[in-house]
C-alpha cells in the first residue's frame, strides 16, 4: 500500500463503540488489508488507528466510511478527504505473547503496548490477554515502576505549576464513599486536591460514579484546571482528561473480566497521582475476609509496595489500613452514597464509620505535608468539619463542575424496592462485603445510579423479629425480583 492514500469520507452516523472504518471490498484486497485490520487515518493533525470492516455495494472504492467515534477523533464531515496507511500492531501482539510466558518486560516494551492500547492499535481482546498475562504472571518491582511510567509518559499532564499538590485514592471494593469528604476536608484548609477518579470495576460504585449523581464528573484539562484554580479541588473521572489514556481502557477491560491485577492496581494508582503533578497522596487500603485484601498481612505487603513504587517515582506515599468486616456507611450504591457523603458534610449524620474514617484519614494527609504538628491533625480536620466549612468547601466544588447544591435535597433512590425483614430475633455477627456488593449490581449498579440497597442494621447490633434490616432498590421491576432472589438464597448479614 502506498503512504498517504487519499479517500472521501462518507458518513452514515453508525456508531461501533470505536474507532472503525467501513472499505472497498475491491480496495482493501488492493492494499492488503483485511477485516478487524488497522489502518492509520488522520486529517491535518488529527489522526487515530481505526479496526476496518470490508463492504461492497454502498461503499465506492474511493471512498471510506467513519464510524461516529471516528468522526468525532478526526473531525471531519462528509465530502472531506482524509489520508489513510497500514498500520500493524504485530511488535504488540508479541510483547503480549511475552508476557504470557512470564518474561518480564522492559520500559521499552511497555511503553510500546500502553501507547498501541492508547492509540486503538491493540484493542479488545488483545488488552485482555495483556490483562490475563499480569494476572497470571504478576510483575517485578521495575517492572512495575515501568509500567507506572509508560502509562503516565502515554498520555497527557495537568501542569498546575503548583508546589504543593495532594492526593488521595481507595484500592476500592468496599461500599461508603470517603474519598468526597477528605478532598473537602482538605481543600477547606488550603491544601491543592485534584481528584481523578475511576468508575467502579469490582464494586457498586466508585466516587466518579458517585459524584455525577451530583455533577458532571467530564472535562477536558482545561476545564479542569480553570476548576481547580476557583476551588482549590475537583472530583472528576479521569477517564476523558487523557492522563495515562491506557489505564482507562485497561480498567474498561478488566471490569468486564471481574480482575484487578495488583501490578495492574498499583500502577494505575499512581500513574494518575504523577499525572495530576501530585507529590504527597494517602493510599486508602481496607482489608477484611470479604474485602479485596484479605487480611493485614497481605494489606501490609501492598502497603510496602505501594511506598516503594512512589519513592521511585518521586511521590511520599502514606497508606492507611483498615480492617473492615461491612461497609463504611449505610448507603450502597451511587445516588444512595452520594445521599450519606452529603448527610456526613453537614452533620446530619454519621454515616456508620464514614466521619471517623474521614477525619482519620485527613489528619494523616495534614501531618504527611506538615500543615500541622504530630498528633494535631485529628483536631484541625474535626474543626473543619464540624464547623461547616468543608460542606461549604464541597457545595462549591459542585457547583464549579455544573451541578446544583439546592437539589441535594430531591435525591431518590429507584422506584421498584423490596424491605428486608428479619424473621426472627438475632445479634448481626457477620456481614459479607462481597456479597452486599453483588445485591447492589444485580440490582442495576453502577449504571443505574438510583439502584443499590440501605443497611438499618450494622455489625453487632441486635436485631428483633419484624424490624427492616435492608432495603433494595431498583430502577427495574426484573432486575430487584433478581436481586432480592440473590439476597434471600446467599443471606449476606447473619
Amino acid at each position: 500500500m502506498k503512504n498517504n492514500l487519499l479517500l472521501r469520507v462518507k458518513i452514515l452516523n453508525w456508531s461501533a463503540g470505536g474507532a472503525v472504518v467501513m472499505l472497498n471490498e475491491s480496495l482493501s484486497k488492493s492494499i492488503g488489508v483485511e477485516i478487524d485490520g488497522r489502518v492509520l487515518i488522520s486529517k491535518n493533525s488529527r489522526k487515530t488507528v481505526a479496526m476496518v470492516d470490508i463492504a461492497d455495494g454502498f461503499v465506492k472504492k474511493d471512498e471510506i466510511i467513519l464510524s461516529t467515534e471516528a468522526v468525532l477523533a478526526l473531525n471531519v464531515k462528509a465530502g472531506d478527504m482524509i489520508k489513510v496507511d497500514l498500520t500493524t500492531h504485530e511488535e504488540s501482539v508479541e510483547l503480549i505473547h511475552k508476557k504470557l510466558s512470564c518474561a518480564p518486560l522492559s520500559y521499552e516494551e511497555l511503553e510500546k503496548v500502553m501507547k498501541d492500547i492508547t492509540n486503538n492499535v491493540l484493542v479488545g481482546a488483545e488488552i485482555a490477554y495483556f490483562v490475563a498475562a499480569i494476572y497470571r504472571c504478576g510483575m517485578s518491582l521495575r517492572e512495575t515502576v515501568d509500567l507506572t511510567r509508560a502509562m503516565v509518559d502515554t498520555g497527557v499532564k495537568l501542569n498546575l505549576k503548583k508546589k504543593l499538590i495532594v492526593d488521595k485514592h481507595s484500592i476500592g471494593g468496599v461500599s461508603g464513599r470517603i474519598t468526597p469528604i477528605v478532598i473537602s476536608i482538605c481543600s477547606a484548609a488550603g491544601v491543592t486536591m485534584p481528584k481523578t477518579s475511576s468508575r467502579a470495576i469490582t464494586s457498586p460504585s466508585g466516587t466518579a460514579d458517585c459524584m455525577e449523581v451530583l455533577c458532571n464528573v467530564s472535562f477536558s484539562p482545561a476545564q479542569l484546571r480553570r476548576i481547580i484554580h476557583k476551588t482549590n479541588a475537583c472530583i472528576v473521572w479521569g477517564g476523558t482528561l487523557g492522563f495515562a489514556p491506557a489505564d482507562d481502557k485497561l480498567i474498561k477491560v478488566e471490569k468486564m473480566l471481574h480482575l484487578d491485577p495488583e501490578p495492574q492496581l498499583l500502577a494505575s494508582i499512581i500513574s494518575k497521582k504523577l499525572s495530576v503533578g501530585a507529590k504527597y497522596a494517602i493510599i486508602d487500603i481496607p482489608y477484611g475476609v470479604t474485602a479485596k485484601v484479605k487480611d493485614k498481612s497481605d494489606a501490609l505487603k501492598l502497603e510496602k509496595k505501594f511506598e516503594s513504587v512512589g519513592k521511585k517515582v518521586g511521590i511520599k506515599l502514606k497508606c492507611f489500613l483498615f480492617h473492615e468486616r461491612e461497609p463504611r456507611g449505610s448507603g450502597v450504591g451511587p445516588l444512595l452514597e452520594a445521599k450519606e457523603v452529603i448527610e456526613v458534610l453537614s452533620g446530619r449524620s454519621e454515616g456508620h464509620h464514614m466521619r471517623r474514617l474521614a477525619i482519620e484519614m485527613s489528619a494523616d494527609i495534614f501531618e504527611l505535608i506538615g500543615k500541622c504538628k504530630k498528633g494535631k491533625g485529628k483536631f484541625l480536620a474535626q474543626e473543619i468539619l464540624s464547623s461547616g466549612k468543608a460542606y461549604e468547601k464541597f457545595k462549591e466544588i459542585v457547583k464549579a463542575q455544573g451541578g446544583d447544591p439546592k437539589k441535594f435535597s430531591s435525591l431518590k433512590p429507584g422506584k421498584f424496592s423490596k424491605d428486608i425483614i428479619a424473621e426472627k430475633n438475632f445479634t448481626i455477627k457477620n456481614i459479607d462485603i462481597k456479597r452486599i456488593n453483588q445485591t447492589a449490581i444485580i440490582a442495576g449498579c453502577p449504571s443505574r445510579k438510583a439502584s443499590g440497597l440501605y443497611l438499618y442494621k450494622h455489625l453487632g447490633d441486635k436485631v428483633i423479629k419484624g424490624e427492616k434490616i435492608t432495603t433494595i432498590y431498583s430502577q427495574s421491576a426484573a432486575e430487584l425480583k433478581e436481586a432480592v432472589n440473590f439476597f434471600v438464597r446467599v443471606n449476606p448479614i447473619a
